[in-house]
């Protein structure tokens, strides 16, 4: 008899109100896979992407939806792993990977990562997509160096307050701006200076230049940029922004795509080396929300969309 299991899917894409709480079968490992029993999951706003069938992906249906899980591996044939550790991953629910949100989810060897000790899997599972975002945008796509600075638009989110922590743990001086009610959060994290996202941007050198608002006022950001700057284009896929060329080349200046879906698994795991040890620091953290059941996903993906304040995570073992 065919093992089943409880799972949040799509068998189509639309609204949250397509995502479906139901039972479906364990899925089965390959020669190169771990299959692990999920403890707790984190929504992403990728994730709504993907349901709403807005980032072109495979999705096989019936399709688990999420990305992100910390769990246990119960059963393994590779080297790495062995029943009973306690792993993580970052990269599920995309390019025809079957998603986290389920009792069991199978995870290529080569995007899960030990989860180091003494860490909660709450604590771990609420950094584990922004802090790969934050890294990949940072240090390989932005070349960020020690003593550069970064400005952070929008630092007051989980991509924002990862992306301020990591850059300020690297040695770069850190300017955010975000809403009011973060200033001290934001300065928590690292943040050197602060300022309102509704203000003029305090004029400086940047170094590195990252809009995670989406909003990409480029002729305001473009003359703050030192010689050789860059900007980082993570957010805002309907922005269509005014570009001053002239005062983006006369500086030897650029703007650099990036999206954590094209990341390689090489990518991942470099990633998932500094999150580790950022996380077995103590020195990586968010704000979450009140966990809520696997059999809540459709609400969360509601609260994700409506704009919520705090990370979003479903306890799933148990449900």
């Amino acid at each position: 008899m065919t093992e089943t299991m409880r799972a949040a899917y799509i068998t189509s894409y639309g609204s949250p109100d397509v995502i479906q709480y139901g039972e479906l079968p364990v899925p089965a490992p390959g020669p190169t896979d771990v299959l692990v029993r999920v403890d707790v999951v984190a929504v992403n706003h990728v994730d709504t992407f993907v349901r709403a069938g807005a980032y072109a992906t495979s999705t096989p249906f019936p399709f688990v939806i999420g990305r992100d899980l910390v769990g246990t591996v119960v059963r393994s044939s590779v080297a790495e792993f062995a029943p009973g550790d306690r792993v993580w991953c970052n990269s599920l629910g995309h390019d025809g990977r079957q998603g986290s949100f389920a009792e069991f989810a199978v995870v290529p060897r080569d995007r899960l990562y030990l989860l180091p000790e003494g860490v909660e899997p709450a604590e771990a599972v609420a950094v584990l997509h922004a802090a790969a975002t934050a890294y990949l945008a940072l240090f390989r796509t932005g070349g960020l160096a020690p003593g550069e600075t970064v400005l952070v638009l929008g630092a007051g989110g989980g991509v924002g307050s990862a992306l301020v922590q990591l850059a300020s743990a690297a040695g770069a001086r850190v300017v955010a701006s975000c809403s009011p009610d973060d200033f001290d959060w934001v300065q928590s994290c690292g943040a050197e200076q602060v300022f309102d996202y509704h203000s003029e941007v305090p004029a400086s050198a940047v170094d590195v230049w990252i809009d995670n608002s989406g909003r990409h006022d480029l002729e305001a950001a473009v003359p703050l940029l030192a010689q050789g700057g860059r900007i980082i284009a993570l957010a805002g896929m309907a922005a269509r922004p005014v570009l001053p060329i002239g005062a983006l080349y006369t500086r030897d200046a650029s703007i650099r795509g990036f999206v954590i879906s094209n990341a390689s698994a090489g990518d991942l795991a470099d990633a998932a080396k500094l999150i580790n040890g950022q996380l077995a620091a103590k020195r990586l953290r968010a704000r979450t929300r009140p966990a809520l059941p696997l059999s809540a996903a459709a609400d969360a993906h509601r609260q994700m969309e409506s704009g919520v304040r705090g990370r979003i995570l479903l306890n799933v073992s148990g449900t």
